[in-house]
C-alpha cells in the first residue's frame, strides 16, 4: 500500500487535477457505475492507494442537505430484480446491497439514470441524495479492502430544474472539497 490518497469523480468540470495537493492523485472515471468500476479497479490495484474518496456532485432527495455533505451508506436505486429479489438488492449477492463508510451521515442512492422526478421508493427507503458513481466505487474498495470516503456537492432537487440546475452549479462545490481534503489530510 502505498502513501497515495486517490480521488475519483467523473468529469474535470467538477474537480480540476491541477489543484490537487501533493500525496493527492485524481483521476477521472466517467459517468455511470459501469465507467466508475472500471477505472476504480484499474486505477486502485495500480496505484494501491492508503484511501480512495469519491468527490462528486449529487441530486437531493431530503430538502434538508446542502452545500457540501459526507456520504456515510451507498446503495444501488436501480437494481431491480423483482419479483426474485427486492429492489435495491443484487440477486444472488445481498451481502453487497449497502456499503458504508464510517463517516458521515447522509445515505446516497446510485444508479444510471440522471434523476428528474422523485422516486418515491427513494423517499420510503430513506435515501438523501443521488448520484450516478458512487455504489461501483464503493463497492471496488470494499473487494480490494481499500478504505473510502466520499464526499457530495448538492447542485440541484432531483426534480424537473435538475439537468440546468446540475450544469450551472457542475463546478460549485470544488472549493468546499479542497478544504475538506486539506483538512483530511493533515489530521
Amino acid at each position: 500500500m502505498s502513501d497515495i490518497v486517490l480521488v475519483l469523480t467523473a468529469v474535470e468540470d467538477e474537480l480540476k487535477k491541477t489543484r490537487a495537493p501533493r500525496g493527492v492523485e485524481v483521476v477521472y472515471t466517467g459517468v455511470g457505475k459501469v465507467n466508475a468500476a472500471s477505472i476504480a479497479t484499474q486505477t486502485v490495484i495500480a496505484l494501491q492507494p492508503r484511501l480512495v474518496i469519491n468527490y462528486g456532485t449529487a441530486g437531493k432527495i431530503h430538502k434538508m442537505h446542502s452545500g457540501l455533505v459526507e456520504v456515510a451508506h451507498v446503495i444501488q436505486r436501480d437494481m431491480d430484480t423483482m419479483p426474485l429479489a427486492p429492489r435495491g438488492q443484487t440477486l444472488f449477492a445481498p451481502e453487497l446491497d449497502k456499503f458504508s463508510s464510517g463517516h458521515g451521515t447522509v445515505t446516497c442512492g446510485t444508479g444510471d439514470s440522471f434523476v428528474s422526478a422523485i422516486d418515491p421508493w427513494l423517499v420510503e427507503n430513506n435515501v438523501d441524495i443521488v448520484d450516478m458513481e458512487l455504489y461501483a466505487i464503493a463497492h471496488v474498495c470494499t473487494r480490494l479492502e481499500v478504505p473510502w470516503r466520499a464526499f457530495k456537492f448538492i447542485t440541484d432537487d432531483a426534480d424537473d430544474n435538475a439537468p440546468d440546475h446540475w450544469q450551472e452549479k457542475i463546478a460549485d462545490g470544488e472549493e468546499l472539497f479542497w478544504e475538506r481534503l486539506s483538512a483530511l489530510t493533515v489530521a
